[in-house]
Order: structure tokens, then sequence, then C-alpha cells
């Protein structure tokens, strides 16, 4: 039996040994030099471009008003729907006139009388006037002098009291003093309003400004200096003559897509923060941009200058630095390191310092390529791709 299963296992080797024979034909000679990695070069776009910072912030109303009577009593009318929007002028409240008119028609009935005590003492001066020279003592001519004076000022007294019951009348009807959106009422119809000028008056309402509409934000005490000394040299960045351009995105957008200008530079830095407020205005033809309301601004932060921009697959990382590998005439990987700046709004990596613009960089395959390595370059532009993958 034994000497059956070791004929078996013989036969077995014996049918086996060409096909290992093939196979051991197809491997290449030990020792042999890799092929060269394909990989894909191009030069860096070459551009006019400016850096930009960036900083968050809220709305804020060009107008905040707040509603308040200016003469008291009982709230008769409401005439406005809670948030809606308000035009200049726009009846918003009405308190109760009947009190307010008969004043009015008081104060002209007391001026009315006091016309007539004028009209009178005119004539008596004029009749005093003629008898002066010999009927009438002076004291007599004196004394109805002084009573047409006193019957003057009355009629003048009486004239400004019309004026005021009349203003007053006025005030009853209270309107929109700004264009925006009225908050909600604070105050039912039918409650004694408080009026007047003094801290005890009723709040009926709110009112903020929408269109155009303001955004600030800080900047720190460097970036503040960064821009001053730009602007001291003729290079505008960020001005306070509202001529520079900002861009703003909200809190759930991708992009810069909102347009302004800077409009204000305050005065002082905040000695607690060492900050500086700025601040940009919008329009906001919608209404969509509402006061207290988060915001990300991005201000030109330099002058525009040329820079060289290559996609961020070209970019390698070694520990803390970055590099880019260049082909030279020999087509021969070597490393570069280079500075980085921002990101562009195409999605190009600028580079600030390390490479110049007629250089080759590899664009794609930087993973297959170790410095100082042989490849086969294949040319291609560094156009505004979307990101390519490090193979």
């Amino acid at each position: 039996m034994i000497h059956a299963s070791y004929s078996r296992f013989a036969a077995a080797i014996v049918l086996l040994a060409p096909v290992l024979a093939a196979c051991g034909q197809s491997q290449p000679p030990a020792g042999g030099p890799p092929p060269a990695p394909t990989v894909t070069v191009a030069k860096p776009i070459e551009r006019g471009i400016a850096d930009q910072d960036e900083y968050v912030g809220r709305f804020v109303a060009v107008d905040s008003v707040e509603i308040r009577a200016r003469v008291s009593g009982y709230l008769d009318q409401i005439h406005f729907r809670d948030g809606q929007m308000v035009k200049q002028g726009d009846l918003l409240f009405t308190i109760d006139k009947r009190p307010f008119e008969n004043t009015v028609a008081q104060a002209r009935g007391t001026l009315a009388q006091a016309k007539a005590n004028l009209a009178f003492a005119d004539a008596d001066l004029e009749r005093a006037k003629q008898l002066i020279r010999g009927t009438i003592t002076e004291q007599t001519f004196d004394q109805r002098t002084q009573a047409q004076r006193s019957a003057a000022a009355s009629v003048a007294a009486n004239e400004a009291a019309v004026r005021q019951a009349e203003l007053d009348l006025e005030f009853t009807e209270l309107r929109a003093p700004v264009a925006g959106r009225i908050g909600d009422r604070r105050v039912s119809r039918g409650n004694l309003v408080t009026g007047g000028a003094g801290g005890t008056t009723t709040m009926l309402a709110n009112i903020v400004s929408l269109d155009p509409i303001r955004f600030e934000f800080t900047m720190d005490e460097a970036s503040y200096l960064r821009y001053e000394r730009f602007s001291g040299s003729g290079k505008e960045v960020t001005g306070r003559e509202g001529g520079v351009m900002v861009g703003l995105k909200l809190l759930d957008e991708k992009g810069f897509d909102h347009s302004g200008h800077m409009d204000f530079v305050d005065n002082a830095v905040d000695r607690s923060t060492g900050t500086i407020r700025g601040r940009a205005s919008f329009s906001n033809p919608n209404g969509v941009l509402t006061p207290g309301m988060f915001g990300r601004i991005r201000v030109p932060g330099s002058p525009v200058y040329n820079a060289l921009l290559l996609p961020d697959a070209a970019i390698g990382t070694e520990q803390i630095r970055k590099f880019v590998l260049v082909v030279g005439d020999d087509n021969v990987a070597v490393q570069k390191y280079v500075t980085l700046g921002p990101l562009s709004d195409d999605g190009l990596r600028v580079i600030k310092d390390g490479i110049k613009a007629g250089d080759r960089v590899i664009v794609n395959g930087l993973m297959r390529v170790r410095p100082n390595q042989k490849v086969t370059p294949q040319e291609q532009g560094a156009g505004p791709a979307g990101p390519q993958a490090k193979n």
C-alpha cells in the first residue's frame, strides 16, 4: 500500500513540472530597472489677485426707531399687522382724539375772546391819542396803552395755546418715521398710553430699516495697521471713504455672493479687546438680511499683485512644510518647498514663494513619485478643474 501511494505522488510531480517551468519563464529578469512612472505636469497660472481677510460679524439696521406716544390717552386703533413692512408716513396707531379736539375748540374760543379784547383796547387807545392834548391826563393815556399791550400779549399767548392743542391733536396719530419692518404691538387696543418726553412713556412698537443694511465686525490691531500702511502708500485696501468692495456670505451659503462696500472704520481701538470696529453696507431689496443675523465678510487684505496658482493636488506635505515636485529638462522630479497663500475663487491655491512661472509642476500622480526620480511627463493645463485625487 505504501509503495502504491508513493507511485501516485511521483506521477503527479511529473505532470506539474511543465506548468511550473512555464510560470518561471514569464517573470522578468531579476534586478531590472522599473519603468519611469507617468505623471501629469503643468505650468503655474500667473494672475493678478489680492489677499482676502475674513471676519465674522452681525447685521445692524441703518435706522432703528422705538414708537412711543407723545401724548397720553386711550389707544383707539391699530393700523398694521405684526411684522409687516411699512413705508415712511404710514399710520400705525390712533389715540382717542375726542379730548384733544375739545381742547383745540376751547383754545380757539379763548383766542377769539383775546382778539376781541385786543380790538377794544386798540380802539380805546386811538381815542386816547386824540384826547391827550387837554381832555385826559397822561396817566390815563399810559393806562390805555398798557391795556392795549396786555391784550396783544394775551392774543399771542392764546395763539400759541391753539398751536399746541392742534399739535397734541396731531400727535394722536402715530406714523412710521422710517421705512422698514415693524415688530409686534406691545399694547392692545383700549389700554391707557402714557406719553411725553420722560422715561415712563409707553413703548408701542419698534421699526428697523432693511434696505440698505449694515454689517459690523471687528478686526485685530495688526490687521488695522496693515490696512493703514497700504492706504498711506496710496494703495487703498479697506478705507473709510466707502470705495472698497467687499463680499459676504451667510451661514448656509458656500460662496461670498453678496457684494457691498466699506463705509466706516471706528476712530479708536477697544482697549479691552485690542480690536477696532469696521462696517460695510449692503443692498437688501428682498429683506432676507435681518438685523442681528450672523455672517462672514471678506475684505481685501492687500493690494493686487501677480501670483502663481496651482491646484491643491499638486501640493505635498512633509511634516509641517509644503512642497511640490518640479520636472526639469532631464525629466527628473525635483522637490521644492513652497509658501502657500489663500484659495482663489476658482479653487486654485496661491503659491507665494518657492517656484517660478516656467516650472513644470506635477499636478497628477504626485504619490507615485519620489524626489530625484525620473518620470514620464505628460503636459496638461492647470486650469480650475475639480480637485484631483492624489494617486
